[in-house]
Order: structure tokens, then C-alpha cells, then sequence
């Protein structure tokens, strides 16, 4: 790993899913290899997106939340408020990560803060994410574009779990979302996003000094 910068934390707030990717793009597009890396922290209203891998019928005819094709890696997922969303923007080449290992990098985290908060959690093989028992309570889906990523990873906190029945998760008829409170884990989102960051800074760069 080359030196860096430290990275910078960007809080959104609620924003709309296909603002925010287009933000994304136009972010990635102008960075080079000075650029500092870059947390997205937010939510988004609801929506289901449908990765590059995804089929627009694993939503139900049924649903009526909106639905976005996403340029994201992966299969149909849910965002809604209650969902801690971190999009990750990330110079690869620098910090000497593939892709595999930065998803891995990603669960690490997430595993790490639930261990924290007393929640078992563990990943599965060739199935991208953290699950607590059966039931999945993150997602990744990225997008790598010259070396550099975007997109990122959602944690439930406090969703309406409910609008994951309208939709086939991650193309999987037999997967169910559990959340954070569900668990019995009643931080808020803002909270949640407080005690992620360091995790995540600790996986992807092994508390390394920033120069």
C-alpha cells in the first residue's frame, strides 16, 4: 500500500437513489490518483434497484415502491430509510486491493461492529454480504471504473422489513432480511454509521497513518 490521504467522510442524509448515482459516476469520473478515498454516508427513500446481474421479475407484480435499474454489481436488493448505506469511493491500485478482497474487506467490518453490539454474524461462500443465523442484514454490490470504486454497502438498522417481500432478495426465493433492531440492537442509523467507520477504516487500511 502507497501513501495516502485520509479519507473523507461525506454525511448526505436522505437522498435519492439515482441522484446519488449519478453523483457517484461524475465523482469517479474526476478522480485520479491523487484523489483522497471517500465514505458516502446516507439512506435513501425507498426503492428497490435491480444490479447488473438481476431480472426484473424477481419483483413481484404487486409491488408499488420504485424501481431502478442500478449499475451496480449483483442481484435486486430493497433501500429504504432505517438502512444504513455506506458507498465506498475508493482508489483500489492505491490502497493494493482486488475486488474479492475488498468485499471481503466490506463483511470484515460489518462482522466486526455486530461482534461489537453481541450479534453472531458470519458471511457465506460465493453469496456476497453478512447474515445473522439464516437471515441476511447486509449487502455489497460495487462497480470498479479505472481502478476505482464506488456503490458500496447497506446495513438494515431499522427498515420496514416488510418491503423485502415485495421482491425475490438477491434473486433467492428462499432468503429473508433480519435488521439490527431485530436482533434487538436499538442504535439509530446515525449511531449505527458512528460505530461502522472505524471498523471499515480498519479493514481497508490496517490502521495505517495517513500522510
Amino acid at each position: 500500500m502507497t501513501h495516502c490521504p485520509p479519507p473523507i467522510i461525506q454525511h448526505l442524509g436522505l437522498m435519492d437513489y439515482s441522484d446519488c448515482e449519478r453523483a457517484m459516476q461524475t465523482a469517479v469520473a474526476q478522480r485520479d490518483s491523487s484523489s483522497a478515498d471517500e465514505f458516502w454516508v446516507l439512506q435513501h427513500p425507498a426503492v428497490i434497484t435491480l444490479g447488473v446481474s438481476a431480472s426484473a421479475s424477481d419483483v413481484l407484480p404487486e409491488c408499488d415502491i420504485p424501481v431502478v435499474r442500478s449499475s451496480r454489481g449483483g442481484q435486486t436488493t430493497c433501500h429504504a430509510p432505517g438502512q444504513l448505506i455506506v458507498y465506498t469511493l475508493l482508489n483500489l491500485h492505491r490502497i493494493g486491493l482486488g475486488v474479492r478482497t475488498l468485499v471481503a474487506c466490506l463483511e470484515d467490518a460489518v462482522i466486526s461492529l455486530l461482534t461489537e453490539r453481541n450479534v453472531p454474524a458470519h458471511r457465506r461462500d460465493s453469496l456476497p454480504g453478512v447474515y445473522v443465523r439464516d437471515n441476511k442484514i447486509a449487502s455489497i454490490g460495487l462497480r470498479i471504473n479505472r481502478g476505482h470504486s464506488f456503490h458500496g454497502l447497506a446495513l438494515n438498522v431499522a427498515p420496514d422489513l416488510r418491503l423485502f417481500k415485495k421482491f425475490c432478495v438477491c434473486g433467492n426465493p428462499s432468503l429473508t432480511m433480519t435488521s439490527l433492531h431485530e436482533c434487538g440492537v436499538f442504535d439509530s442509523v446515525e449511531r449505527t454509521a458512528q460505530r461502522l467507520l472505524p471498523h471499515l477504516k480498519r479493514a481497508l487500511y490496517h490502521d495505517r497513518a495517513f500522510t
